[in-house]
């Protein structure tokens, strides 16, 4: 088949077509950003699907990615305020806002960003002391956030986070640092022990002052239990001695004769029963002690009568009485 001018011309307009469809047609995908430039002026920027440019006039500028995106922050020198040397290393989250100042309000962004970050952190970490720098990272985030963000918000930059990931003193601080701990520890271990003993010599005194205290009040109750009980015997005994002395202001020869008898018996009683006595020396006359416990019968037959028991058991008592020699018929015999 042979092809004539004209349709050569056709074919020739065909394929320019074409050529000029795919140069206009632009697909941008989801997370990124493209930038339009016309004649070298940016003048657009392409948002994520199917767009139109004119083809041979317009050009894509820059292709930004607008996720947020992680930049690692080498690891660096740095001197704090009491002029202690550490190490540290970070890592910065960065996300594109705006496409255009993205583009073309700095050059290398990354790495205007890593320096950026770098530069705030000696200078945020070297206005602290050691132990703050070690004792407070979430506040050297905070302050490294704040300054890095406000630094990169003209280039359409908002920084999310920044973390200090490892902060390294050096080895002989390390060191140091541990013993220091380990006084602080020791020094509170026998601050521990030390108010653990004053507490228990605390609870020990007062223990011993409450039984103290218990023991002189049992001792207190048991001297009044037994000054009442001398009271109730000495009652007792003076309502005794009274009845005896109105008996015998009555005239009643016989009362006094019972009482003198029984306190001669309870001697005599108190005398004979001794562990150590084997022979006892009476200094007075047996037909004494007799008469008394006549005395005492006469008293039991006034009282009880002639025909009751009491009195047979009082004769066979003086019956059955132990004959008490005395010294002088000892003597005679």
């Amino acid at each position: 088949m042979e092809f004539t001018g004209f349709d050569i011309v056709v074919i020739a307009v065909v394929v320019l077509v074409v050529l000029v469809l795919f140069a206009g047609i632009k697909t941008v995908p989801q997370g990124f950003r493209y930038t339009i430039e016309r004649f070298g002026r940016y003048t657009r920027t392409l948002e994520p699907g199917l767009n139109l440019i004119v083809p041979f006039i317009e050009r894509i500028g820059s292709k930004l990615n607008v996720m947020e995106q992680v930049l690692d922050v080498p690891t660096q020198e740095v001197i704090t305020k009491d002029n202690a040397s550490v190490t540290a290393d970070a890592v910065a989250f960065y996300q594109i806002l705006n496409a255009a100042q993205a583009a073309y309000q700095v050059a290398d962004l990354e790495n205007a960003i890593l320096n950026l970050s770098m530069t705030n952190i000696r200078s945020v970490m070297g206005s602290m002391d050691l132990d703050e720098l070690l004792s407070n990272r979430e506040t050297i985030n905070e302050r490294l956030l704040h300054v890095v963000d406000d630094a990169v918000g003209p280039w359409g930059i908002k920084v999310t986070r920044v973390e200090i990931k490892d902060i390294r003193p050096p080895v002989d601080l390390v060191d140091a640092m541990a013993r220091q701990m380990k006084a602080e520890r020791e020094k509170r271990a026998q601050v521990l022990e030390a108010e653990g003993l004053r507490n228990a010599q605390i609870l020990k005194a007062e223990g011993a002052k409450q039984a103290a205290i218990l023991q002189a009040e049992g001792q207190r109750e048991a001297a009044f239990r037994d000054a009442e009980a001398r009271e109730r015997l000495a009652e007792a005994e003076a309502k005794a001695t009274r009845m005896v002395s109105e008996a015998i202001a009555a005239g009643d020869v016989q009362a006094i004769n019972y009482f003198v008898a029984q306190k001669y018996t309870e001697a005599l009683a108190s005398v004979g029963s001794a562990p150590n006595s084997k022979v006892v020396l009476m200094p007075m006359e047996a037909s004494s002690l007799i008469g008394s416990l006549g005395g005492i019968g006469a008293i039991a037959k006034e009282v009880f009568g002639e025909g009751s028991a009491t009195p047979q058991r009082n004769r066979n008592i003086v019956r059955t009485t132990p004959q008490v020699t005395s010294p002088t018929q000892s003597q005679e015999s």
